[in-house]
């Protein structure tokens, strides 16, 4: 079949033009909406727990045409020269930008298996085999935790003394600081307590910025510490966020600040 010069420019102009409105949802006031938008917006969603359907993606459309109108009469009424609008343009392309190259980042510094596992070993040689169910009474000075001790030879009850304790927290309990490793005290605190046995008192008074404390070992047991499946997640993201903070501390070294 032949076609007339005219009928073929035609033909020409419309396979032409084809891919090019394929790119785009929509064209609003001659501006085009890129189709590439909503399956940016499709993957998140995507990404999230949504379902990819049709529906999803007529949902998306709208939303993108009224938000171009509502952009184009923004624009038109000068908003987006508004010194406020452009400082949290900056800001938020300055966040977006920092959050593609970190994700870049962690993508190429992925945490192993092995790293894991020697965070995790260090964290039970830290923490220690045993756990201390402990009472503390503090005071503000050394002779009133001397007088404490004192009290305590002469026969008066551990939790009736902690009542009287500077730690409110505790005081009416008891002094009762419940079950913990040694881990979870300053090592000043620690190392005082688990040089005791069971139903022992600290001999001399333990002084730590807080003020000065007695400190008594209710009972000691076998340090229940969660196995390393338990926690890995919460290892990996810790051990993530220290090589991103040492990648950040890094490059605020090499910068020039005045």
């Amino acid at each position: 079949m032949n076609l007339k010069p005219a009928r073929l420019l035609l033909t020409l102009l419309a396979v032409a033009a084809a891919p090019a409105m394929a790119q785009n949802i929509a064209v609003v006031n001659n501006k085009p909406i890129p189709s590439a938008r909503v399956e940016a917006i499709v993957k998140q969603a995507v990404a999230q727990g949504q379902q990819d359907s049709p529906q999803l993606r007529d949902n998306i459309k709208s939303q993108l045409i009224q938000r171009e109108v509502l952009m184009q009469e923004a624009e038109k009424q000068g908003f987006d020269k508004d010194a406020n609008v452009k400082l949290q343009i900056e800001n938020a392309r300055q966040a977006i930008t920092i959050n593609a190259m970190i994700s870049a980042y962690l993508a190429k510094n992925k945490v192993s298996d092995a790293e894991i596992q020697a965070e995790y070993d260090a964290f039970k040689k830290q923490a220690g085999d045993k756990e201390y169910h402990v009472r503390h009474i503090l005071v503000d000075s050394e002779a009133a935790a001397k007088d404490v001790i004192a009290k305590l030879k002469g026969g008066a009850k551990f939790e009736d003394l902690a009542k009287t304790s500077k730690d409110t927290g505790t005081a009416a309990n008891g002094g009762d600081l419940d079950w913990a490793t040694p881990s979870a005290f300053p090592p000043v605190f620690s190392n005082a307590f688990v040089k005791l046995d069971k139903g022992q008192v600290t001999e001399t008074p333990v002084q730590t910025p807080n003020g000065w404390h007695v400190i008594k070992v209710d009972d000691i047991r076998a340090a229940k510490l969660p196995t390393l499946e338990e926690v890995k997640p919460q290892v990996a993201e810790a051990l993530q966020n220290k090589k991103l903070q040492a990648y950040q501390d890094e490059l605020l070294k090499k910068a020039k600040i005045k």
